[in-house]
């Protein structure tokens, strides 16, 4: 499969932006990250001995961080609530725990 298989169009919404469509859509599809995410990866091995830790991902804009996240917890079979310390304040907090303590 080539890298820049994309997605049928069907799952993406017409008019997606192109960072949307080039998005990894699965862990294996991760690019720069074996450390993490390879096959001896520490996050890789996390998941395959079913015990992913609480994660908190650092770094700038636009490095994968949300991305790797969403798609651990897709592997995981876990929810994916992301939070954003720029721009998520404490209400916004207080309604991720309700919706977690309701799953």
């Amino acid at each position: 499969m080539s890298q820049l298989d994309l997605e049928p169009q069907d799952k993406m919404p017409k008019g997606a932006p192109l960072a949307e469509l080039l998005r990894p859509q699965r862990l294996g599809d991760v690019v720069g990250q074996d450390k993490l995410i390879g096959p001896d990866g520490r996050l890789r091995r996390m998941l395959d001995q079913g015990e992913l830790a609480s994660i908190i991902f650092w770094g700038p804009p636009g490095t994968g961080k949300t991305t790797i996240a969403r798609l651990l917890a897709d592997e995981a079979g876990m929810a994916f609530e992301p939070v954003s310390a720029v721009f998520d304040g404490v209400a916004d907090l207080r309604k991720v725990f309700a919706r977690a303590a309701d799953r």
